[in-house]
């Protein structure tokens, strides 16, 4: 059959969670941890077949796979394998409690991610937000956020009760969509002459994501990666959580706009473990 390579994400045959639970203890075991190996395990494996590690690993050895990981890994790295650990949902319902916990309101945040989630997948997020901090995403949305921009916010949040249509439109974006059909191009403009700050940064999300969500990915991820410093955390946080949806789109997007691969730019932006997870995303 060649190269497995290509099937690599997709649950692939002789997927064993028992072998797998056993291979990662073995790779944190000793002096050092064979990072290279933990790599190869979970980005072979889909999400779901991660999950299904975790709780493997857990009736193994009576320890949190995540947990064990914390001891062993650190940086950006660690961060990358833990979010990996999660469900894509389950990670960006802490990535969302924390932008509000605390002082302050991360509002780039909410809006990175609540302006760009389909139906199904705001749904997803406020049930994984529930489960893991016994809490209503809408109400912590309401008191960390106020006037137009939590309108927005709330009407995204709102927009996935309606799963009754036969065509599930996504509702939020609609209007945005239909504003950028009637104005085309000028919507833009006058968003940016009526609205200033987060405001206008939610509805061009909005409009971006009506138009072409996968160039939106792809420029925020151009955006991390552009000048002094990389913004690691917008790097985990997109390729991590599109890896199963969209991010080939993503990849197509970043090479159309930019003349060279996504991967090419996380390999000269990157480094070591962390570069070596994020080119096997890529993959």
């Amino acid at each position: 059959m060649g190269s497995s390579h290509s099937a690599n994400k997709h649950h692939h045959h002789g997927f064993d969670a028992d072998r797998d639970a056993k291979k990662i203890h073995s790779a944190c075991k000793g002096a050092g941890t064979d990072e290279k190996k933990i790599i190869e395990i979970l980005l072979s494996r889909t999400s779901g077949q991660r999950q299904q590690i975790k709780q493997k690993y857990k009736s193994l050895y009576s320890k949190d796979l995540e947990e064990v990981l914390k001891g062993e890994l650190s940086g950006s790295f660690e961060k990358a394998v833990l979010a990996l650990l999660d469900l894509p949902c389950e990670y960006e319902a802490r990535e969302l409690r924390k932008a509000m916990k605390g002082a302050g309101t991360d509002e780039s945040l909410l809006i990175e991610i609540l302006c760009t989630r389909s139906n199904k997948e705001i749904v997803n997020v406020k049930e994984a937000y529930k489960r893991l901090f016994d809490r209503d995403l809408e109400s912590d949305v309401k008191s960390d956020t106020s006037g137009s921009l939590r309108k927005i916010l709330i009407t995204v949040l709102e927009a996935n009760r309606d799963e009754t249509q036969e065509v599930n439109e996504e509702l939020a974006v609609q209007d945005a969509t239909d504003l950028y059909k009637v104005c085309g191009k000028d919507i833009e403009e006058s968003i940016k002459s009526e609205t200033s700050g987060d405001l206008e940064k939610a509805y061009l999300t909005l409009v971006s994501c009506a138009k072409d969500c996968p160039g939106y990915f792809a420029t925020l991820l151009h955006k991390s990666m552009k000048g002094v410093g990389t913004d690691e955390d917008t790097l985990i946080r997109i390729l991590v959580t599109r890896a199963e949806s969209d991010l080939p789109a993503v990849q197509e997007k970043f090479q159309q706009m930019y003349k060279k691969s996504l991967a090419e730019a996380v390999r000269s932006d990157t480094s070591g473990d962390f570069r070596k997870l994020l080119l096997a995303i890529l993959h």
